[in-house]
């Protein structure tokens, strides 16, 4: 189970870092109807790496597992945007709505960390 706790960290710690060194394809999957897109792309990593290094110390890893769980919920609207939008057709079905369910998994996979 640490192993995958340690997955789990070192992979939210490089989207987050991802966030600012690429933001151009968070900015791109944004919903139009959401205010501020730097502004969420920005914090959205800020807090996906604040949470992956939560997961690392036992007396922060319930409430970042939780966190994690909220903030991939959070995202859930740009994830849907990127599998519906007219932007996106051109790219393949599988990418555009697989992150879907990956998203399921994902939070099962957080929800593992909050007892």
């Amino acid at each position: 189970m640490k192993v995958s706790l340690y997955i789990m960290a070192a992979l939210y710690m490089l989207a987050g870092i991802w966030h600012f060194v690429r933001p151009r394809f968070y900015l791109y999957i944004m919903p139009p109807y959401l205010p501020a897109h730097n502004a969420l792309v920005l914090w959205s990593g800020v807090a996906e790496l604040v949470l992956g290094i939560g997961l690392l110390f036992p007396a922060t890893r319930v409430w970042a597992a939780w966190g994690l769980i909220a903030l991939l919920i959070a995202v859930f609207p740009a994830n849907y945007y990127m599998a519906v939008g007219d932007k996106f057709q051109a790219m393949s079905p599988w990418l555009r709505w697989g992150r879907l369910p990956i998203q399921g998994l994902l939070i099962w996979w957080a929800y593992q960390y909050t007892k």
